[in-house]
């Protein structure tokens, strides 16, 4: 289903190097709100250790926002050093064309991973790449956001019934 993930877990250190190999993923484009970062600018902890694990195996990642903020990402993207596609329209595929476009890697080869199922995951979905949901890092959200999550609650439920078993 193009609103289900792949994948869902606590946070976006919970993803590991076996997990991402077993499941032929070269690259990851990380969204920034609540992912990443929460509202105050902290970052999720252990995000760069997490990280050096993927470089170590060279996974490569990208930040892919819909956020117009640039210090906030270049923020992000100069503690990873890694490149960014800020202001990417998610869930349109544009974003996620330039961005796999900047790794170089086959869409089925990249994981999305966000914390909003009407961007993130529906957005990777229709890019035929690998959806990652996380559970957002703080309870604050954008008014827009925050309008959409007793839906994604709902289909959230669904999905981990649908997974019972397997």
């Amino acid at each position: 289903m193009i609103i289900y993930p792949k994948l869902y877990c606590k946070k976006v250190t919970d993803i590991t190097v076996e997990f991402l190999k077993e499941n032929n993923i070269k690259a990851l484009m990380l969204d920034v709100d609540n992912t990443l970062l929460d509202f105050e600018l902290k970052v999720v902890e252990g995000l760069e250790k997490w990280y050096s694990s993927l470089k170590k195996e060279n996974i490569k990642c990208i930040i892919l926002s819909n956020s117009n903020k640039l210090e906030k990402i270049k923020m992000i993207s100069e503690l990873l050093d890694i490149p960014y596609v800020m202001f990417a329209t998610k869930p349109l595929k544009r974003g996620f064309k330039k961005a796999q476009k900047i790794l170089g890697i086959d869409s089925k080869n990249i994981g999305v991973v966000g914390d909003q199922i009407f961007t993130d995951i529906i957005g990777a979905n229709r890019s035929k790449m690998f959806p990652i949901l996380v559970q957002p890092i703080a309870k604050k959200d954008l008014w827009m956001t925050r309008i959409k999550r007793p839906l994604e609650e709902l289909v959230i439920r669904k999905y981990l019934k649908s997974q019972e078993g397997k």
